[in-house]
């Protein structure tokens, strides 16, 4: 019966063109490259990351997301240039989302802070499988022999930050809202809002806050809100909420490694990791174990030692 129910269930979101449409992750707060090119090169680093999400487990073919992220930045002009790469595949029942867009954003300081422009470039496909059970073989909309599409996509994106102290940002993304007319289907425009402050207790703890609001519009915004705890810059925990949806436990850890020099050149790495449990407040709950989601980041930074004039004159020592 749950494979009837979720195969049902998809069937509707894969039909629903006024849906929201984009992956849902409940640690969007170390992604953010993905929805808003302007987080590109934020954190001064160059970051590797994998996450993944399996949710409402307990389905027969439940849905499952997994997205690979490079961020990172190069000096131009003595200003920062953010890069990104964002890949990201979803798999629903009978249907498979893609994506992969470049990023690139271009900082301004002003004062203490930063304000950052940002655009993504790329593509998306949508692919419908062959494996459905149809009531009506002969109903011309169930696509019996499967379906596949793709078109163009970009995103916008603004970002005002202090590093490690907060950030305010706002993008949209599927602006030429693609149509996938061999699906009857269109990428719905959605707008994300997102913001969130680091408080510094000066004793080895930060809380960490953040919130985002994303809408296509057209159905009732998403709203998520969290806070976690971070201590001695190494292990975290906290918890996230959605209202209607979930309440979510999270944890991880972060470590920064040995810096190696190499003559005037030195190299930073460190990594960063967490997961989440939704614990599903929606009827879902009846069917469902919940939803689970892991990420990791390795980061790295290559940086110059100042060079140390020596004076042959002791007067000047």
């Amino acid at each position: 019966m749950k494979k009837l129910y979720f195969l049902l269930l998809a069937f509707s979101l894969a039909g629903a063109v006024n849906a929201q449409q984009d992956p849902q992750f409940s640690l969007w707060m170390f992604d953010r490259i993905s929805f808003n090119p302007a987080a590109a090169g934020i954190d001064n680093m160059h970051q590797i990351q994998a996450f993944h999400r399996d949710q409402w487990d307990g389905f027969d073919r439940d849905p499952k997301t997994y997205l690979f992220n490079y961020n990172g930045y190069v000096k131009a002009g003595g200003r920062t240039v953010g890069l990104g790469l964002s890949a990201m595949t979803e798999v629903l029942g009978q249907e498979q989302n893609k994506f992969v867009r470049l990023s690139g954003a271009y900082h301004l300081p002003i004062g203490n802070n930063i304000l950052s422009a940002g655009v993504q470039i790329g593509m998306l496909s949508k692919t419908l499988g062959t494996n459905w059970i149809a009531i009506d073989p002969t109903d011309p909309n169930i696509p019996i022999t499967g379906l596949s599409q793709g078109g163009f996509d970009a995103n916008v994106g603004l970002m005002f930050y202090q590093k490690n102290k907060y950030y305010a940002g706002v993008s949209a993304t599927h602006l030429p809202a693609t149509s996938l007319a061999d699906l009857g289907f269109a990428t719905a425009r959605h707008l994300y809002v997102m913001g969130g402050y680091n408080y510094d207790l000066n004793n080895g703890l930060v809380i960490r806050t953040n919130a985002l609001v994303k809408t296509d519009m057209k159905a009732s915004p998403a709203i998520d809100v969290n806070a976690n705890v971070l201590w001695n810059n190494l292990l975290w925990g906290g918890v996230a909420f959605r209202p209607g949806d979930a309440i979510i436990p999270m944890a991880g850890m972060q470590m920064t490694l040995n810096t190696v020099q190499q003559g005037r050149y030195t190299y930073t790495h460190g990594f960063k990791m967490g997961y989440s449990y939704d614990v599903t407040l929606s009827t879902i709950k009846n069917y469902s174990a919940g939803s689970h989601e892991f990420f990791l980041t390795y980061e790295f930074n290559l940086g110059k030692t100042p060079i140390r004039r020596i004076s042959g004159d002791p007067r000047l020592l």
